[in-house]
């Protein structure tokens, strides 16, 4: 059966022999009113309700935990049809610039992630597979449900990488920015990748002009392969030179993400270069203080040393933000409530103390 969302409206087979307006109504459930049964589309007639049930499914992702942040964070575990589990995160904040209510929501690209990144929980348990289009919508869609409130912003920043899922990323960034789907700006869509040289230069030349990010976390080749392992196949240089690219192609500023670590990546010389680079790129830089992970054995900076960095950069003349610490206290940071929940089930099946080595394992 497929997932409705998968494909375009101009892709339904089912509707080729029906009024236009027919895919109106549908969509007007699906995207406006928020409702997953084609049954409770009560303006459609019954035979093509049977029949796009028959056909069709709206919902395959099933809440299995929600986390609430005493910040305001939500934490939401989704149940796939297949039994795999993912993350998304709402993250509400006051934009005194537009003067009205910021919610962000961090949407999960894939099943685990097959990058290992030193520092990321989301790895630990190896890749799965790509989600689809339908269930990266859908975690969109689920979560305004939740929330009973409108989205504003989009981070495709969850668990996985954003761009070894291309083609279902790009399609459902056209089905949340359409006016007959979420209507949300592209303008509000942030995608952030480890560096995946030749899809940041297919991004280049993208019509939508959402925003990108890059995980940047290291300065040298030497750090940066030890943390992301994808830096061996695309080294710094290629992967800063497709950052030129981009912006020049699109006349826009990328952001630099830095996630600070206790004595790795946090001296003056790291201030020094990641300076360099960012004035290079007319780029912002985000630093993020490290959100442990209990499997691993990296510390976060002190508050001191955190504004210290934050400080150097600005003298430097670099456009800098640090990141508001959110969701600590609920597994905020990427793949942690995954990581729990497979941890749980493993313990489940086998009563023997949880090994460090199953982390490790593909």
């Amino acid at each position: 059966m497929k997932h409705i969302l998968d494909q375009f409206p101009s892709e339904w087979e089912l509707f080729d022999s029906l009024p236009e307006y027919r895919k109106t109504q549908v969509l007007d459930w699906i995207f406006k009113k928020k409702v997953f049964s084609f049954f409770s589309m009560t303006n459609l007639p019954l035979p093509l309700r049977e029949r796009l049930s028959e056909n069709y499914v709206i919902k395959t992702l099933e809440l299995e935990k929600e986390n609430d942040s005493q910040d305001g964070t939500k934490k939401f575990l989704w149940k796939l049809s297949d039994s795999h589990y993912i993350e998304s995160v709402l993250i509400p904040a006051s934009d005194c610039i537009e003067s009205s209510r910021r919610l962000t929501l961090c949407v999960s690209t894939q099943v685990g992630c097959p990058l290992k990144c030193g520092f990321c929980a989301s790895g630990l348990f190896g890749f799965k597979r790509n989600l689809s289009c339908g269930e990266i919508v859908e975690q969109v869609l689920l979560s305004e449900a939740i929330a009973k409130e409108r989205i504003s912003h989009i981070v495709f920043m969850g668990m996985g990488e954003p761009l070894l899922n291309y083609e279902q990323l790009i399609q459902a960034i056209r089905l949340i920015t359409s006016s007959w789907g979420l209507s949300i700006s592209p303008r509000r869509i942030t995608i952030s990748t480890s560096g995946i040289v030749p899809n940041i230069l297919r991004l280049a030349n993208e019509s939508l002009p959402f925003r990108l990010a890059i995980s940047l976390h290291a300065t040298t080749d030497e750090l940066r392969n030890k943390l992301m392992p994808i830096n061996r196949k695309y080294p710094l240089q290629d992967l800063l030179k497709s950052c030129e690219v981009f912006c020049s192609k699109r006349k826009q500023k990328i952001t630099l993400e830095y996630i600070l670590i206790a004595g790795v990546n946090d001296r003056m010389e790291d201030v020094e270069r990641l300076a360099k680079i960012a004035k290079s790129l007319k780029a912002k830089v985000n630093l993020i203080a490290y959100n442990p992970v209990l499997q691993m054995p990296w510390k976060t900076p002190n508050k001191k040393e955190i504004m210290t960095f934050f400080h150097k950069l600005q003298i430097k003349g670099v456009q800098v933000s640090l990141r508001q610490e959110r969701g600590r206290d609920i597994d905020g940071a990427c793949g942690q409530l995954r990581l729990r929940q497979i941890e749980s089930h493993l313990l489940k099946i086998d009563e023997k103390p949880f090994s460090q080595d199953l982390l490790i394992a593909d």
